[in-house]
């Protein structure tokens, strides 16, 4: 069957590999229908991704159809449509039994650090396989996206009336709006792009929004949006380590500062000014909770979250290594590309 790999970065390679035998205990085959593309896979093929290792067959955001079962899987049956949690797990290390399975000490992402789903079929833990009879196959697709930014608020945990600066519109960014919204606090986004406030506020209806500059116009444009007050909570997308020191900047007295974003740069900032005098609490967010997946699929199904305006470009199989570093050029206007395999 075949399958695409990042032999090494900026080099893909199409592949004859075998199929998969038939699923072990506990676990299910599944045909991939849709792969999401992200930073992740963006980084992975720039070759600027920390976590990532070559050759490697990428893809973790996935709609896929169950095939077969293995013994004792009660949670599935062939023809189910689920999205994947693609988050591996050991279930055994102190992470994992205190349930935090998104920083297990033994992690493993699909495609990151193991071969992930830019191929025909795939084997999988059951028990990261989300039932979403209601959703399409690109829904499906979606939703690890929507895990990161559902985790990432959770973190900084805002409570009705708050503010929540959200840096970076990318689509971990706008993951993080979703569940900003959907949380009661006030949203607003901050970014370099003014096509992406735009779509920020044209396709999802938040109206305060920050052209980004990197001086003191930041700080100021933030003050006249919340009466000098900043952000309750800061939630830094951008990946840039540059803007995740300044995420300091502009966070309130008592504020909460969440880094979703990763850089490979190290952070230097001021302690006393913001860090100590400012009283921030700062964290850092990864991955995604088991939980996380079943509610957003629940909230696509009821309506709450619109995945109409996300998908912004599609290709087939075939077409990826040929159009992929299109997809990184900003005048394409790419939000989020999905891999069509069947």
């Amino acid at each position: 069957m075949k399958a695409l790999q990042l032999e090494k970065p900026l080099s893909w390679l199409c592949l004859d590999i075998p199929e998969p035998l038939d699923p072990g205990p506990g676990e299910a085959l599944v045909r991939v229908q849709r792969v999401g593309i992200c930073g992740t896979d963006f980084g992975g093929y720039l070759g600027k991704m920390p976590f990532f290792s070559y050759p490697r067959i990428p893809g973790h955001e996935l709609g896929v159809e169950v095939l077969s079962i293995g013994e004792g899987v009660t949670n599935l049956k062939p023809g189910d449509r689920c999205s994947v949690e693609p988050y591996l797990n050991c279930q055994a290390c102190y992470s994992c039994r205190r349930g935090f399975t998104n920083c297990c000490e033994q992690h493993k992402t699909l495609g990151v650090m193991c071969d992930g789903g830019l191929t025909e079929r795939i084997i999988l833990p059951a028990r990261k396989l989300h039932l979403a009879a209601n959703l399409t196959p690109d829904q499906c697709a979606l939703v690890e996206t929507l895990a990161i930014g559902c985790h990432a608020v959770d973190r900084g945990n805002p409570k009705p009336g708050e503010t929540v600066l959200i840096i970076g519109a990318g689509p971990i960014g706008l993951s993080a709006l979703e569940f900003a919204k959907l949380s009661g606090a006030r949203p607003i986004v901050m970014d370099i792009s003014e096509g992406r406030l735009a779509f920020v506020r044209d396709q999802m209806g938040v109206p305060d929004t920050i052209l980004a500059r990197g001086d003191e116009t930041d700080i100021t444009s933030l003050a006249a949006l919340t009466n000098s007050q900043l952000a309750d909570i800061v939630i830094d997308a951008t990946g840039s380590h540059k803007s995740m020191v300044r995420a300091m900047e502009l966070a309130s007295f008592a504020g909460r500062v969440v880094f979703v974003g990763i850089t490979q740069q190290n952070l230097e900032f001021p302690h006393a000014p913001f860090l100590h005098r400012r009283e921030l609490t700062l964290m850092a967010s990864r991955n995604a909770l088991s939980r996380d997946f079943s509610r957003i699929i629940t909230l696509i199904e009821s309506g709450k979250i619109n995945t109409a305006p996300w998908i912004t470009h599609h290709a087939d199989f075939a077409e990826v290594p040929a159009i992929f570093p299109n997809w990184l050029k900003p005048e394409t206007g790419v939000i989020k590309a999905v891999v069509r395999l069947d």
